[in-house]
């Protein structure tokens, strides 16, 4: 839901769609899609037995989800919710609410630190649809009376706000969920062994094509693409993987950077001592929205925050006291060095 991100996460450009079809050991066929959406790219593998190309139809079904969540189409659900003069939405879409539902349940489990009524400041910051404001404390403070989500009451049916001005942004968490409404429709498909990613967000289910858990890089926070480099393996089989750093999506101006994660509690991009975490989850949604809270509160608060919930686990990547990357991994998973000393390797342990 970002818009064109500044650093491409993945350093990788992507100027056709391409289908490639090969045969793995049991006749099954490998099919492998690349597209755009949400500012970013998708890329899918799955393999099925008669090798069908459901490209035309996971493109329009993300077509529906941006016109259900995307804060950056005009005429969009969340876009009239948040602009419109009623306090009261009711739901067009089955998007809407399983989001603001996960929303809500991650805003509870984190103390707030999660929280999509950042809208307005994601906006006034430069993130959002519109540009960078000329922002002061006086300007933020102003904007931070709007940044509760106890202001937003839902059930299946309606979205309600209890203070007018409130408006939400599903950036961090949209991707995830995106990821999973896709997986979701692939295996309605009887597709049981695929991935999908989409901007970096993954999930996987069953095997790949050498019959091995699917094998999903964490890139080195660095901010230079070109500098970067695979810190991390991780071992992926009926599980997503959700990564949120601030390295990726910022800018700039007067000498001092901006990153796009904004902390509901201040009102200003974070300055987060935690330069990427890593969250798996059952599902990518979920994962997504850990993985921004974690960014938000730092090293010490995101492993609080994977100790208290057994849905998560997670892997942080950030710096010492010398100035060295160090990582944090959660009771788990297993980390082991790899066999030629190119990095770790990361395997959940069921």
């Amino acid at each position: 839901m970002n818009k064109p991100i500044r650093n491409f996460i993945l350093g990788i450009i992507l100027v056709s769609i391409v289908l490639i079809l090969k045969l793995n050991r049991e006749g099954l066929k490998i099919v492998e899609i690349h597209g755009s959406t949400m500012g970013t790219y998708y890329n899918i593998n799955y393999l099925e037995e008669k090798g069908r190309n459901y490209q035309q139809e996971i493109d329009s079904l993300l077509a529906l989800f941006n016109q259900s969540l995307s804060t950056y189409i005009q005429d969009s659900e969340i876009t009239r919710f948040n602009k419109g003069d009623s306090n009261e939405f009711y739901f067009e879409s089955p998007f809407f609410y399983p989001v603001i539902s996960k929303s809500k349940e991650v805003y509870r489990n984190t103390g707030g630190v999660f929280n999509p009524t950042v809208a307005l400041l994601v906006d006034a910051w430069g993130f959002g649809p519109s540009e960078a404001s000329q922002l002061d404390s006086t300007k933020v403070d102003s904007l931070l009376q709007y940044v509760n989500l106890d202001y937003i009451v839902t059930d299946k049916r309606r979205i309600k706000r209890l203070k007018e001005g409130v408006q939400l942004d599903f950036g961090a968490i949209a991707k995830g969920y995106g990821v999973d409404i896709v997986a979701d429709f692939l295996k309605a498909h009887a597709i049981e062994n695929l991935l999908v990613e989409i901007g970096g967000e993954v999930v996987a289910y069953g095997k790949n094509e050498n019959k091995e858990p699917w094998r999903i890089g964490i890139n080195t926070p660095q901010e230079n693409t070109s500098d970067r480099k695979i810190e991390a393996i991780v071992r992926l089989e009926n599980r997503a993987i959700a990564t949120s750093g601030n390295y990726e999506n910022f800018y700039y101006k007067g000498g001092k950077k901006y990153v796009h994660i904004i902390d509901p509690a201040t009102g200003y991009p974070t300055n987060s001592d935690l330069r990427a975490a890593s969250v798996i989850a059952n599902d990518c949604m979920t994962a997504d929205a850990y993985a921004t809270a974690m960014m938000v509160g730092g090293v010490s608060f995101a492993k609080k925050l994977v100790e208290e919930q057994d849905e998560i686990e997670a892997f942080l990547l950030y710096e010492n006291e010398e100035g060295e990357y160090a990582f944090y991994a959660s009771e788990g998973l297993e980390v082991t060095q790899d066999s030629q000393g190119e990095g770790l390797t990361i395997t959940v342990i069921d």
